[in-house]
């Protein structure tokens, strides 16, 4: 896909995330990274629902902007991720609020941070992990989220919201947008006592569409 497209398709998912509410005002970013190693990301103090294709921050390999407006100041977030995550090809963050509220929670596990609710969660978000508090921008996220070693595509930033990598952006959409239906989910029935998919529902599912989650790459390393 040329890189105008890619442009376009930025611009469009963004429309689609901000027009259904998922991250209000000039919250969130996305970032796509190229077949050069460099990166296109959305300008900070831009709104997903308003983005120009030709004013699309184009980066470097190494992070120095070539064109358009300067990028985002979640950067760091977004260098950590792809640095150890080998797979990702885009990333998407948003404010979107029922995965902002899941963050604020007290019993929250930070390496599982819903519990296995539905197939369609662990399929295109995995399992999740939530890391502390930094201020938006705060170099230190970067360290936060290197220290998960890649094992985890999506991150929940206490306070703040989901960062989610995917190996194409619809894919990255898609798992954020199945994130924050299932932190919809929780909230609706938490200290309900719902029933969550049992380990051996999991199990069948890791085996079946050959699911990458933390839990089992711990439970498989278990006897080294």
């Amino acid at each position: 896909m040329s890189e105008a497209r890619l442009r376009e398709e930025i611009c469009r998912y963004g429309r689609s995330l901000f027009e259904r509410g998922l991250t209000p005002g000039s919250s969130g970013n996305i970032s796509l990274r190229l077949g050069d190693g460099g990166w296109l990301v959305t300008p900070t103090n831009a709104s997903l629902g308003f983005l120009d294709p030709a004013r699309i921050s184009r980066l470097d390999a190494e992070g120095r902007l070539l064109s358009g407006d300067k990028p985002t100041k979640e950067i760091p977030l977004h260098t950590a991720l792809y640095d150890t995550r080998g797979s990702a090809r885009a990333i998407v963050h948003l404010h979107s609020t029922h995965a902002v509220a899941l963050t604020m929670l007290p019993e929250i596990d930070p390496r599982a941070a819903l519990p296995p609710m539905t197939p369609y969660y662990l399929m295109r978000a995995g399992e999740t992990a939530l890391v502390p508090y930094y201020r938006p921008g705060d170099p230190d996220v970067a360290d936060a989220i290197r220290g998960l070693a890649g094992k985890y595509s999506s991150v929940l930033l206490a306070n703040h919201g989901p960062v989610v990598a995917g190996d194409s952006l619809e894919a990255a959409v898609f798992a954020t947008e199945e994130l924050e239906e299932t932190a919809k989910l929780y909230l609706l029935l938490r200290n309900l006592n719902p029933r969550f998919l049992s380990p051996a529902q999991v199990a069948d599912l890791v085996k079946t569409f050959g699911l990458d989650l933390p839990s089992h790459h711990d439970h498989d390393h278990d006897g080294d």
